[in-house]
């Protein structure tokens, strides 16, 4: 992603919505993209992260990825980029189940946006997927 598109996903931002970053099941074609339209959410664009995070599979079931924010290092993750309505975000965010959560995702370029994070916890017994770096293709 550049700057270019950074620039143009902010022009589609409102004061009535907010952006959210997506990197696994919630993706399009996965089994919770429902979730997100059903929030009233509508996808803007495929972006990359900041070269900056640790990519994990989670020993879940079903597996989950999670975006571990590092101080030194890490790679880029494929990642997909959301509208969804305030009025659906709180709701949305309460339903995330722990170690993920929703906090600040760096993109490519610099610009945070809400976004799917993971707790550095439970990168202990994950699959290090950071060389792969997208969830589809895992």
């Amino acid at each position: 992603m550049n700057n270019e598109s950074v620039t143009s996903i902010l022009v589609v931002s409102n004061k009535e919505n907010t952006l959210v970053a997506v990197c696994g099941l919630h993706m399009r074609g996965f089994p919770l993209e429902k979730q997100m339209l059903a929030s009233g959410a509508f996808f803007i664009t495929e972006a990359v992260s900041a070269a900056k995070y640790q990519f994990v599979k989670l020993a879940t079931i079903p597996p989950k990825p999670g975006m571990i924010k590092q101080t030194s290092g890490g790679t880029a993750v494929l990642l997909e980029v959301w509208e969804m309505p305030l009025t659906s975000f709180g709701a949305f965010v309460a339903s995330i189940p722990a170690p993920l959560g929703i906090g600040k995702v760096e993109l490519e370029g610099g610009l945070e946006v809400p976004g799917f994070i993971c707790e550095g916890y439970a990168a202990e017994g994950a699959e290090d997927i950071s060389a792969i770096g997208s969830w589809r293709k895992v």
